[in-house]
């Protein structure tokens, strides 16, 4: 049911260029994936890289339909890509300020690119593989949970959505992962139906997590398989109209794990 971050999909290349696939190496410590429902619609986009000894990520929804977002997430792939390897080359670079310019950069070509505002909520992320460290900025407004082996929290949003002013300033967070532990980023296509209602709450989806095995992929598409039968469910909203119509918005899982400690675990993936 679930398709992978890779999926470039025939509806897209209909439409013209599809961003890239994501293509992460190996990591012995870290383990990320990110599914999307094949029901696509909206904006969602994902990437990652892994430049020497860090794994770069971001997470948007861009808002409006997909053909026209498809155009967008290329333009931002592009900068994305480009300044992660340009800001993090250096190993003893500051990852903070690296984020932030990173952030800011994307918003601009977002906005560039949109030809004007243009509402994207996002998550970008660099995780430090010698440090297990993420050091991130999170534009609101869906839900990022973390489960640090003990219990699970909501983070909260440290920056306005990007697309809407293209002087925003960043101010990155930093969260520490002991072993095995989980974030876990989902969309509001995935919280809300099509009036806007919950359909699939924040506690039981922090109760998943928290019962979830160490498994990225896993975790996704039990989020995905979940969120779909909610809005099979006959109490949902969202059988009064055909299936065809039924999702206003794309459904995206994406989660990172942190692996327990193996031998090359503190080393940086082979390129």
């Amino acid at each position: 049911m679930a398709s992978s971050e890779s999926e470039t999909g025939s509806q897209a290349g209909l439409q013209g260029a599809a961003p890239r696939p994501v293509n992460l190496p190996h990591i012995e410590s870290l383990d990320v994936a990110a599914r999307y429902h094949p029901a696509r619609c909206g904006g969602d986009f994902f990437d990652a890289v892994a430049p020497d000894s860090r794994v770069l990520f971001m997470l948007t929804d861009i808002a409006g339909r997909r053909p026209e977002t498809q155009a967008i997430a290329v333009e931002i792939q592009n900068v994305f890509r480009t300044r992660a390897q340009d800001l993090f080359e250096d190993l003893d670079a500051n990852e903070s300020e690296g984020i932030g310019l990173l952030a800011r950069d994307i918003n601009r070509s977002l906005i560039e690119a949109a030809r004007g505002v243009r509402f994207a909520p996002a998550f970008l992320g660099c995780y430090n593989l010698t440090l297990n460290i993420l050091t991130y900025q999170y534009a609101g407004h869906f839900l990022a949970l973390f489960h640090d082996g003990e219990k699970t929290r909501v983070l909260e949003p440290c920056g306005i959505p990007l697309g809407l002013f293209t002087h925003s300033t960043y101010e990155p967070a930093i969260l520490a992962f002991d072993r095995h532990a989980k974030l876990l980023l989902v969309t509001k296509g995935i919280t809300e139906d099509r009036q806007g209602a919950t359909v699939f709450d924040d506690e039981r989806i922090s109760l998943l997590l928290e019962n979830s095995t160490t498994d990225s992929a896993s975790i996704c598409e039990a989020v995905l398989r979940v969120a779909d039968d909610s809005e099979n469910h006959p109490k949902s909203r969202a059988l009064l109209r055909s299936r065809k119509q039924k999702y206003r918005d794309d459904l995206t899982a994406v989660a990172l794990v942190r692996r327990g400690d193996t031998p090359d675990s503190a080393h940086p993936p082979e390129r």
